[in-house]
């Protein structure tokens, strides 16, 4: 989320005078009924329910899952505020639920979406102005009726008050404005990215007179006021929190919702250690699993329920783009400012031993931002990237403007020699020296290197990593600190390396700007944990944002690649090309799946026969 900083007012009077005009154009033009990144859709406005759901879903049960995935100001240890919205606290699962935006999107679709709140948007022919027209049923759980005022105000407190993500990418937004009770009218800058109108359409909405008596910034165990389709259940602070569906959900006739939404009541577990979490999983506590933790996979799930058939095990091939992962440098400490010193540190990871002794030869080596997608780097630069890359000759590595940067393949036995010297060479070419069995900086500091996380999952592919640096005489230690001073530390980014997995995109936009961007290398709070700021990556950035087609955004994202990994700025790890489930035999689901995603478990339902079968009813 994000866009380039300006201010929203300028020119004087001629802004000012052209202010009224969007609203007074958008009279005139035609009210469709969704929006895109490149203006087509592919369903009809009259479509009954997405392809890949079961429009005769029953609805019943519960599911029972462990947070695996954390954004904003959620940890995944623990919780103490329902508001996931903003920088303060940590953020609870799930909450998303609670809250309706204005449109949703399609599995089958990327860069589109469809209806929800507003029936329909008329959109102005310079692509600036998007008149919303609310549904009149949409309610909030209290019976008050969602309206244009609502939005307008969620919009400008998102921006305004938010987590540094929505304050970041909502800049090019110039105003929210209600039109009556059904109409609003969003106003965006010249300047807005390609996909600024999707990111607005996709805000949740909440009750402007719920919010008006309250402290948004503040951290709450209040259940806030939303009109989605569950609202908060049950909780123990750190421990649990429970989603109850809204039987009289305003919304549950929708094309958008029809097959979703299926389970009475989504309860969401929190363990601090995934041993115990697995623990939970077999004994039937938690009824679903994504699993990502090789051993356990390959030699846990060996337990009397799965051989009795009561726990299916599945590994799903991946067709969606697949996020990066790796070691994150801060590039604000002084010891990581040299590529050559981070590159050096990078050869004393040895992924071909890693993988072989503790991830069952399970994954491969993570190379690119972008990998399983088009945006992926491949080869020398086509002159269609050429002709992005060029005015930046001379002030990025010479690399880009060749193959790109590959980690290199090691003898796989876990301290390769050769890497060890080249990363030896490398250190001290960038002025380091060893004095005994300690390296030192260039000014003359020992060189300390402190791993921070908030799990000890990865200690052992850690240390072995660690073992190697010490041999270069680099005092390479772990600390393993609580979810909430991790969040903090993070927040204020006072950390030498931490391990990071971001998702991928099937159309990567300009919200890439919170994770690279160099307004976001200094917002506190920020994504962009490296501290990464470079006018060239800006500026890629800035181009995927603006780009008229796919092609177009797959040509700035594949520089942006380049530019990347010619960087230095991660230790990249390593992928998986399918995706390890595990669940209690007591879900049913689709036959057809959607094109991006394994579509589990939002769109599966409780089977209540095979719960009876399993004991489970």
């Amino acid at each position: 989320m994000r866009i380039t900083r300006r201010r929203l007012i300028e020119a004087g009077g001629a802004l000012a005078a052209s202010a009224s005009l969007p609203a007074l154009a958008l009279a005139q033009e035609p009210e469709i009924h969704g929006l895109s990144t490149f203006g087509e859709l592919a369903l009809p406005a009259d479509f009954p329910y997405f392809a890949y759901v079961n429009p005769k879903a029953p609805k019943g049960g519960t599911l029972t899952i462990q947070i695996k995935r954390a954004g904003g100001n959620q940890s995944f240890d623990t919780f103490n505020t329902l508001n996931t919205f903003v920088l303060q606290g940590d953020g609870a699962a799930g909450m998303d639920a609670c809250f309706d935006s204005l449109m949703a999107g399609s599995g089958d679709e990327p860069g589109s979406l469809y209806g929800l709140l507003a029936k329909s948007v008329a959109i102005s022919q310079d692509k600036l102005a998007y008149r919303f027209r609310l549904r009149p049923e949409a309610r909030f759980h209290d019976g008050s009726r969602v309206t244009a005022s609502d939005v307008a105000f969620s919009m400008n407190l998102l921006k305004t008050k938010g987590h540094p993500s929505f304050r970041l990418i909502l800049n090019e937004l110039v105003s929210s404005k209600a039109e009556g009770d059904d109409i609003v009218v969003v106003q965006l800058s010249p300047k807005r990215s390609r996909d600024l109108h999707l990111i607005v359409a996709g805000l949740p909405v909440f009750s402007e007179k719920y919010w008006s008596t309250r402290n948004f910034e503040a951290s709450t165990l209040e259940p806030p006021l939303g009109s989605g389709a569950y609202k908060v259940g049950r909780f123990e602070q750190g421990r649990f929190i429970e989603f109850e569906r809204v039987p009289d959900y305003w919304g549950k006739d929708l094309p958008v919702n029809i097959g979703t939404n299926n389970f009475d009541r989504v309860r969401w577990e929190y363990f601090r250690d995934r041993q115990v979490a697995f623990e939970a999983f077999k004994s039937g506590v938690i009824t679903f699993q994504e699993e990502f933790t090789s051993r356990i996979w390959a030699t846990g799930y060996d337990f009397p329920s799965i051989n009795e058939g009561k726990v299916k095990k599945e590994s799903l091939p991946k067709t969606e783009p697949i996020g990066s992962q790796g070691w994150i440098f801060n590039l604000r400490r002084d010891k990581f400012a040299d590529p050559r010193i981070r590159e050096a540190l990078g050869l004393c990871f040895d992924f071909e031993w890693t993988n072989k002794n503790i991830m069952f030869s399970s994954f491969s080596r993570m190379t690119s931002y972008f990998e399983n997608s088009d945006s992926k780097a491949i080869g020398k630069p086509s002159p269609e990237e050429l002709k992005l890359l060029e005015p930046f000759r001379g002030q990025v590595p010479d690399e880009v403007f060749d193959e790109p940067f590959l980690p290199p393949v090691s003898d796989g036995s876990g301290s390769d020699r050769n890497l060890l010297r080249r990363a030896d060479e490398m250190l001290r070419a960038a002025g380091c020296k060893r004095e005994g069995n300690v390296l030192k900086l260039p000014d003359g500091k020992p060189f300390e290197i402190e791993f921070l996380d908030s799990q000890p999952a990865l200690q052992p592919h850690t240390q072995p990593f660690q073992a190697n640096l010490k041999r270069l005489g680099i005092n390479a230690t772990s600390r393993i600190v609580d979810a909430a001073q991790y969040q903090r530390r993070l927040d204020e980014f006072d950390f030498d390396i931490i391990s990071r997995a971001l998702g991928g995109s099937s159309i990567p936009s300009d919200s890439l700007r919170i994770v690279y961007g160099s307004e976001a290398a200094k917002t506190r709070g920020s994504r962009n944990a490296a501290g990464i700021a470079h006018p060239a990556i800006d500026a890629m950035i800035e181009t995927i944002g603006q780009a008229h087609s796919y092609a177009e955004v797959v040509t700035a994202a594949k520089c942006l690649d380049r530019l990347l990994r010619a960087g230095r700025y991660w230790i990249p790890m390593w992928w998986n090309a399918h995706e390890w489930l595990a669940y209690w035999d007591m879900f049913d689901r689709p036959q057809t799946k959607p094109k991006y995603s394994s579509g589990a478990p939002a769109i599966w339902w409780y089977d209540a026969e095979k719960a009876k079968r399993i004991g489970k009813a």
